[in-house]
């Protein structure tokens, strides 16, 4: 089982991978739609590549929760325990 800071990490990649985004903007409270400017499909794109890359699902109700990197890192963390 990945330890959280590892899963903050690949989460990190993914986001910089899939949006071109700058890696240093990343941080665990950093919010999706204020600090990154992503639109909703900018968001599904990054939850299918977390949910290929951990084999999940994340509940697309969910993402309402999901504002900030730290709240999807939280929400993997999570359903690798399961």
């Amino acid at each position: 089982m990945m330890t959280k800071e590892e899963v903050f990490n690949k989460v990190k990649d993914i986001i910089v991978d899939q949006l071109d985004v700058d890696a240093d903007k990343i941080k665990e409270d950093t919010n999706f739609k204020n600090d990154l400017y992503l639109d909703s499909l900018d968001i599904f794109e990054v939850v299918e590549k977390i949910e290929d890359t951990y084999d999940i699902e994340i509940e697309t109700e969910t993402d309402k929760g999901m504002e900030t990197v730290g709240d999807l890192v939280d929400y993997v963390f999570k359903q690798q325990t399961k």
